[in-house]
């Protein structure tokens, strides 16, 4: 049996044959719908297969990337070496707690919990409603948009340690700040995340979230594939409106492209390779700093360069 073959038969004796995949194309696991074949793809039911895997990797020295809903990803055309975990496929429950607690695994969505908090009528999560992760991923990178971001509501979390141990963080601990935290800093794998929320009307909650994806349509090109957010915010500016100011909304490069309707966000028309939007990614890059002095930093991760 050589090394492949070995590495395949210990994942499926850890997680089951029907949820490990070889050469599986990133394209159909990534909102960008970019990227070659991962290695292997690999749906955990539950904590101990993520905690088993994990081990797997430091034991066999395997890269492993972990994969929620894949919205903040650009996957190399040759594909990804290793190990992509993916959560958001069986690892996605939501449970109502007492007191206004919401406790969710690390694949749910946030729509899903969003939809959950409303109707039990818990206010707080509406601005998460409509971005397009999993709460895994909102804990790692703080994510935020109309004056919400999750360290407002979030009060503890729980991660797999690189070295293989599982623990609980407090909200202090975490460490968040603006698209950051301890666990990104650390390399920690988000397992399950516990939120706060407060009592209200669903029907009020209804009509905020309603009305923030009404936001959302009239501004960012929903209708096209995308990792959302290109880049993070610089301090006292937005990136959008840097990219705009430099001339470069609409700049393209094969498929892709700087949106027409919003200029924070790389598409891809529909035959976009990762080069290609690598290749606009670094053009606005240049531009901006020509004609502002701000260096732009991608939000978006790059896998398999």
């Amino acid at each position: 049996m050589d090394a492949g073959d070995f590495l395949t038969h210990r994942l499926q004796n850890a997680v089951g044959r029907d949820n490990v995949f070889e050469q599986e194309p990133l394209c159909r696991h990534t909102t960008f719908q970019i990227g070659g074949p991962a290695q292997w793809l690999v749906l955990p039911c539950k904590e101990p297969e993520i905690v088993a895997i994990n081990a797997l990797c430091r034991e066999t020295s395997t890269p492993l990337h972990v994969l929620g809903l894949g919205s903040n990803v650009l996957a190399a055309d040759e594909g990804v070496r290793g190990i992509v975990l993916k959560l958001a496929e069986r690892f996605t429950g939501v449970a109502l707690e007492d007191e206004g607690r919401i406790t969710a695994q690390a694949g749910a969505s946030n729509d899903v919990i969003a939809a959950a908090a409303c109707d039990a009528g818990l206010t707080g999560f509406e601005f998460a409603a409509d971005i397009p992760g999993t709460i895994g991923g909102a804990a790692i990178m703080n994510a935020g948009a109309y004056e919400g971001q999750l360290s407002d509501i979030a009060e503890w979390v729980r991660c797999l340690t690189p070295d293989g141990c599982v623990i609980k963080l407090s909200a202090e601990e975490a460490c968040w700040g603006y698209r950051k935290s301890s666990m990104m800093e650390k390399g920690y794998i988000v397992l399950a995340v516990g939120l706060r929320l407060t009592p209200d009307d669903p029907a009020n909650i209804r009509e905020r979230m309603d009305g923030l994806r009404q936001r959302r349509k009239a501004k960012q090109p929903l209708d096209m594939p995308s990792a959302g957010s290109t880049f993070k915010r610089p301090e006292g500016h937005y990136a959008g409106q840097l990219i705009q100011d430099a001339g470069m909304q609409g700049h393209r490069v094969g498929g892709a492209q700087v949106s027409p309707k919003h200029a924070g966000f790389v598409v891809n028309c529909g035959d976009a390779t990762a080069a290609d939007v690598r290749q606009v990614i670094a053009d606005v890059q240049h531009a901006v700093r020509a004609h502002t002095g701000v260096t732009l930093e991608p939000e978006v991760h790059q896998w398999g360069f």
